[in-house]
């Protein structure tokens, strides 16, 4: 289980009044896998993003990222998970306007203590593999919809984290563009990258191999998958037991009948 979340709540106070936001969060996802977080806007999916992306500490409960407990990190322990484990992609992609692609791409490499010759040849490689190597030069005002977010993937990778978290990634984007974005997603995940991506498109959400929804500041599971910790993998087990003990076919439902008999 790579992130897991134990009975978070999070409520926000507005002078004397405290208002809920997430109420009772328990949520699991497994390593490789990649997961749609979707609901409408103030259901709560992006404060429960921040909070796996340790941006923003939940009021009570209990968050793991790949078996550590960062609910008890100190904030520079924190902001080094945010670094080396997780990568985030923003809706408004979040790049330096006056700088070029290849310095967004980099800045990361500069916070991990990355000489400059070795962070401009790795962002280049990773400007490279998102298809902008005739970009590197541009700053985001040169660039389309489409071009600042693949910068903003090839920045979000360029630490090789584990996680990848995305919080409306095609909202900014038009059809096409979100569609080549959603195909690098697929891409990702298939060389073993986890993914959570928040939503609130079913069209998009229905890219990820499991869609959990939030409603008012509370998780709706799929149905037929268990409300815990380990729901995903609790449901591959039913399906996989229930292919199991199904009969293969006519012959083998009579042979088991006559065993009954």
């Amino acid at each position: 289980m790579i992130v897991e979340l134990r009975h978070v709540y999070k409520n926000y106070i507005q002078g004397k009044m405290e208002t809920p936001v997430l109420k009772d969060i328990n949520f699991g996802i497994e390593e490789g896998e990649y997961v749609a977080i979707m609901g409408p806007s103030g259901s709560g999916k992006s404060t429960l993003m921040n909070i796996v992306g340790c941006l923003d500490q939940a009021t009570s409960g209990e968050l793991f990222i790949d078996g550590r407990d960062v609910s008890k990190c100190t904030d520079n322990e924190m902001a080094d998970v945010r670094l080396n484990k997780i990568g985030f992609i923003f809706q408004n992609f979040q790049l330096l306007p006056r700088e070029t692609a290849l310095e967004n791409v980099a800045l990361p490499l500069s916070y991990a203590g990355v000489p400059v010759k070795e962070r401009r040849k790795r962002a280049a490689e990773a400007l490279e593999k998102v298809g902008l190597g005739d970009r590197m030069k541009h700053t985001p005002l040169q660039l389309s919809g489409g071009q600042k977010q693949r910068v903003a993937i090839a920045r979000a990778m360029i630490n090789h984290p584990k996680i990848l978290l995305a919080d409306e990634p095609t909202g900014a984007l038009d059809q096409a563009s979100g569609r080549a974005v959603m195909e690098m997603f697929r891409a990702l995940n298939d060389e073993g990258i986890t993914i959570l991506m928040i939503t609130h498109d079913a069209n998009i959400a229905a890219h990820a191999d499991r869609i959990v929804e939030i409603w008012d500041g509370e998780l709706r599971y799929p149905e037929g998958e268990e409300h815990t910790f380990t729901g995903s993998a609790a449901a591959k087990n039913k399906e996989t037991g229930a292919e199991q003990d199904q009969p293969a076919g006519p012959e083998d439902a009579e042979e088991t009948e006559a065993e009954h008999e």
